[in-house]
């Protein structure tokens, strides 16, 4: 898995067109069946209302999956515009439902696509975009004089998740993916190679 975009957390937002009142709910995801559950718990908490509109776009391994729902509404008209916010921002392993009670004046094609779009990037808004990496573990072993030299760099580029002290200092590292042949060539160049580093 590479770099991507996702949701920091559940977004909610509430808008009114003609009448009509669009609740909008966006929230990270990490598999199809989650994002399915989600889409059933929206629809169960509004069953009163007329239409629970849904789009998910899930990244799980090599695999992807994506779905959008009109549940209703006029086909094109509302799950692909409410999916082509996902799509166009490039997030994923993000699930979306909107939510409409009708208020009784017709908005037409264009004007329900809008008011679905609109409330569902609201609610995108509301859950916050952000990056998500790649990161990778490795162990490194050097020896005391070695890690005190590098130290600033290793904090620089790495979580630390363990240290050992014996003969020599043993270090587990996460390390984001892209930075990974940067830090490896920045700490080998530092050591003059005095070091032992594998990746795991």
């Amino acid at each position: 898995m590479k770099n991507y975009k996702t949701l920091k957390r559940c977004g909610k937002a509430q808008k009114e067109f003609k009448n009509s009142l669009f609740i909008g709910y966006a929230r990270p995801v990490e598999s199809e069946a989650e994002a399915k559950a989600f889409i059933k718990g929206i629809k169960e908490l509004h069953r009163d209302a007329n239409h629970n509109v849904s789009a998910y776009f899930i990244k799980e391994k090599s695999s992807f999956a994506l779905k959008y729902d009109d549940n209703g509404e006029p086909a094109g008209s509302s799950g692909k515009p409410v999916f082509k916010i996902l799509e166009s921002k490039e997030i994923q392993n993000a699930a979306v439902v909107v939510t409409r009670y009708f208020g009784g004046i017709k908005l037409g094609f264009g004007g329900l696509s809008r008011a679905y779009r609109d409330t569902a990037l609201s609610a995108i808004e509301e859950a916050e975009v952000i990056e998500v990496f790649e990161q990778v573990r490795l162990r490194i072993r050097l020896g005391y004089a070695e890690s005190q030299k590098v130290r600033n760099l290793i904090e620089k580029y790495s979580v630390i998740q363990e240290e050992k002290y014996s003969d020599a200092v043993e270090l587990i590292l996460l390390v984001r993916g892209d930075l990974e042949d940067e830090f490896i060539k920045k700490i080998i160049d530092q050591t003059k190679n005095k070091l032992a580093l594998e990746r795991f």
